[in-house]
């Protein structure tokens, strides 16, 4: 017993040192916030420091946004929240995408003549899908979270009553849809004033949206899917020309889904599952990735090799990829070694291949400008990387009256003709066909990324040049780099159709430019959409543990006007 005792009480630094270093593994030394928005970052903040964990400040976040981006996101839309409890290394994403209604048709959006009619899938409450948002935000805070539903709500209820400052990206996203947004005078009272876009600084005070988060800190979704809320909206959008239902809104329901799981030279990359693309693509563009080493490549052969891995992996969400609860989806075949190598036998590294040489995608058929996104890290290691959109700017430009949210456009993100492209120049086949009660396909990809070094939480808005950011954020990552190297990247985009390569101003060398176009690649340099030259896209939240320096960094893209803390929660 006396020799068990000096043992112990020899081993007890080390014991003490070991039980330290397990514990600085296992819970990171700062807590971390990143999202596209200043206020939405503090709510959450707020959040964690009133004792909440990363799920609270995850619906804090989400009711924040709405107020203060509803260009971009709201309580009338949808999303994709990717959760990790560290506690028992539980993951799961939590699927709040919209869903079509239950009066939705294949051809519902084409005229007499079999023609799409323009704009009928993207303005007014006929594009608007059933909304998922309010119904996750319960679901999250009640399952996942530690305060009550109130407390998570009570910053953007705060803030849609007392207002925000207009800022100059707001200016800009209304200027681009200001006749669509002055077709509807509810829209128009509440998001413009004296009917054009509100000056700088200007204050946007929401007191209907203030209600309507209030009636959901008391009575949780209930009135929002069954309650005398549910009645008003279905009352209105039937008025104006939509096809909801009462009981589209009693029927919705959030799904629990597996995330997507695969490995790149041993970074492990967890992310969205279908109805999102993103997982499934992702892991097809690192499997095909695998097959080379990188390092050993010119810049050239680099960027070459990427975009005609894009190429592919873009062409095989256009054939294959729709809502798994309605279609099967070859998932295991798409993501799998033996896939990729085939995949990537026909490429050449001194030549493009025009996507028009590549296997036609059967049965063509169609398938956001603004979306969000947001990345938590809370002192127990429990993360969150969302993903929320409206789809287009403002999305449908629809407002209930009373309610102070616009309704989605997401019914756009469905083929509506074999053959058309939606708003971002997506095309696909069946599996993304419009069907009742069935959710449109989605490029939103939160995800994780763990290797030996630590953890990273990444995501972006950015249409269907999300997956594209989010691949080249993963492989920059895998170079070691620190939450505002990911975010700052130059980036590249191919998406199999337009057959053309999408890049920021200082994505390539000038050489590498050149030598790309001698290979047979079309390029295109992206530009601003206001005007006055060359132009960025995306805004990327991103968060990294590292866990061998213990040091967490956060960062908001710089291309947007967020903000991103760590701090000591």
């Amino acid at each position: 017993m006396k020799n068990r005792t000096a043992l112990l009480n020899c081993l007890s630094p080390f014991l003490l040192l070991f039980a330290l270093l397990a514990n600085a593994s296992d819970n990171p030394p700062q807590a971390a916030i990143a999202t596209a928005h200043p206020l939405a970052t503090q709510a959450g903040q707020e959040i964690l420091n009133s004792g909440g964990n990363a799920f609270d400040a995850a619906v804090a976040v989400t009711a924040v946004l709405g107020v203060v981006e509803p260009y971009g996101s709201g309580l009338g839309g949808g999303g994709f929240w990717l959760l990790h409890r560290n506690a028992d290394n539980f993951q799961v994403m939590v699927d709040g995408r919209e869903k079509a209604p239950m009066a939705a048709r294949r051809d519902m959006y084409l005229d007499d003549k079999g023609e799409v009619i323009p704009g009928a899938s993207i303005d007014g409450p006929l594009a608007a899908g059933i909304p998922g948002v309010p119904a996750a935000m319960v679901h999250i805070a009640k399952k996942y979270g530690r305060l009550s539903l109130a407390k998570n709500l009570a910053p953007a209820i705060r803030l849609a009553r007392d207002g925000f400052k207009v800022d100059k990206q707001y200016r800009r996203y209304a200027e681009m849809r200001l006749k669509t947004l002055q077709r509807f005078p509810e829209t128009a009272k509440l998001f413009l004033h004296d009917n054009t876009v509100p000056p700088l600084g200007y204050r946007l005070k929401q007191e209907d949206l203030a209600n309507t988060l209030e009636s959901i800190a008391q009575h949780g979704e209930s009135d929002f899917y069954r309650g005398a809320l549910a009645k008003r909206l279905v009352d209105a959008v039937k008025k104006a020309g939509g096809i909801w239902s009462l009981d589209d809104l009693k029927n919705y329901r959030i799904v629990e889904r597996e995330p997507v799981r695969t490995e790149y030279r041993g970074m492990k990359l967890i992310s969205a599952a279908l109805p999102s693309s993103g997982g499934i693509t992702l892991a097809s563009m690192l499997q095909m990735l695998q097959q080379y080493d990188l390092h050993k490549m010119s810049d050239t052969d680099r960027a070459h090799l990427i975009i005609e891995i894009m190429r592919r992996a873009y062409r095989d969400r256009a054939e294959y990829l729709g809502d798994s609860d309605f279609v099967d989806v070859p998932v295991a075949r798409l993501t799998s070694t033996a896939y990729a190598k085939e995949l990537v036998k026909g490429i050449q590294m001194d030549d493009a291949m025009p996507s028009a040489e590549l296997r036609p995608v059967g049965k063509p058929g169609g398938a956001g400008t603004d979306t969000t996104h947001f990345s938590i890290l809370d002192k127990e290691g429990n993360r969150v990387a969302a993903t929320l959109s409206v789809n287009y700017l403002f999305g449908s430009c629809f407002v209930v009256p009373g309610t102070g949210f616009l309704l989605n456009d997401e019914m756009d993100d469905f083929s509506a003709k074999p053959g058309v492209a939606n708003a971002y120049g997506l095309i696909g086949a069946e599996a993304n066909a419009i069907e009742p009660g069935k959710r449109p396909l989605s490029s939103m990809s939160p995800t994780f990324l763990e290797d030996k070094r630590g953890i990273a939480i990444i995501g972006t808005p950015g249409g269907s040049r999300i997956i594209s950011m989010v691949l080249l954020a993963a492989l920059q990552y895998a170079e070691g780099a620190d939450a505002t190297s990911i975010v700052q990247l130059p980036r590249f985009h191919h998406q199999y159709m337009p057959d053309i390569v999408m890049f920021e101003d200082d994505a390539f060398s000038e050489k590498v430019e050149q030598d790309l176009a001698l290979r047979g690649h079309v390029l295109k340099k992206q530009m601003s959409p206001y005007g006055g030259g060359f132009g960025h896209y995306g805004n990327m939240q991103g968060i990294v543990w590292d866990k061998h320096k213990n040091k967490v960094t956060a960062a908001s893209d710089t291309r947007g006007i967020g903000a991103a803390v760590v701090f000591k929660q």
